[in-house]
C-alpha cells in the first residue's frame, strides 16, 4: 500500500491546521492588526474573509481591529490604491495606515492606534464595574448575598 499524501491532499491538511490555530489564537486576543500586501489585489480581496473570521471567533463580539496595508514603501509595485483601502475601513468602521514594515514608516502609529482603542475598551469596562453597591445605604440584599457580578463588553 502507498502511503505517499498528493501534494493537494498535504495542502488542504496544511490550510486546516492553520485555520485550526488562528482561530485558538483569535480567541485570546482582545485586538487586532489586520495586515495585508498593498502589493496584491489577492490579500487585500481576502480582508472581508478575515474580518469575518475575527468576528466570528474573536473573545469580543466586535473586536478591536486596525486595519493595514503594508509594503508602503513599494509604490511602483502597489496593486491596491489608497482609496479602496480606506473604503473598505471606513464600511468596517475601524482606522486604517499605510505601513512599511521594511522602513518602519507608520508601523509604531498603527500599533499605538491600536492599543488606545484596547485601553478605551477596557477603561469603559472598568467604569461600569464600578457602579455603587448601595443606594442610600441600601443594597436591597440580603445579608450573606453576595453582588451580582458584572461583565464587560471585552
Amino acid at each position: 500500500v502507498d502511503h505517499k499524501i498528493s501534494a493537494s491532499q498535504q495542502e488542504r491538511e496544511a490550510k486546516g491546521l492553520f485555520r485550526s490555530l488562528t482561530t485558538a489564537f483569535f480567541r485570546d486576543a482582545m485586538g487586532f492588526l489586520l495586515m495585508f500586501d498593498l502589493t496584491s489585489q489577492q490579500s487585500f480581496l481576502n480582508v472581508r474573509n478575515w474580518m469575518s473570521q475575527l468576528q466570528a471567533n474573536a473573545y469580543c463580539e466586535n473586536p478591536d481591529i486596525v486595519l493595514v496595508g503594508n509594503k508602503a514603501d513599494l509604490p511602483d509595485h502597489g496593486e491596491v490604491n489608497e482609496r479602496q483601502a480606506r473604503d473598505l475601513a471606513d464600511k468596517y468602521g475601524i482606522p486604517y495606515f499605510e505601513t512599511s514594515a521594511a522602513t518602519g514608516q507608520n508601523v509604531e502609529k498603527a500599533v499605538e492606534t491600536l492599543l488606545d482603542l484596547i485601553m478605551k475598551r477596557m477603561e469603559q469596562c472598568v467604569e461600569k464595574t464600578q457602579v455603587p453597591d448601595t443606594v442610600n445605604g441600601d443594597s436591597g440584599k440580603l445579608d450573606g448575598e453576595k453582588p451580582a457580578e458584572k461583565k464587560c463588553g471585552c
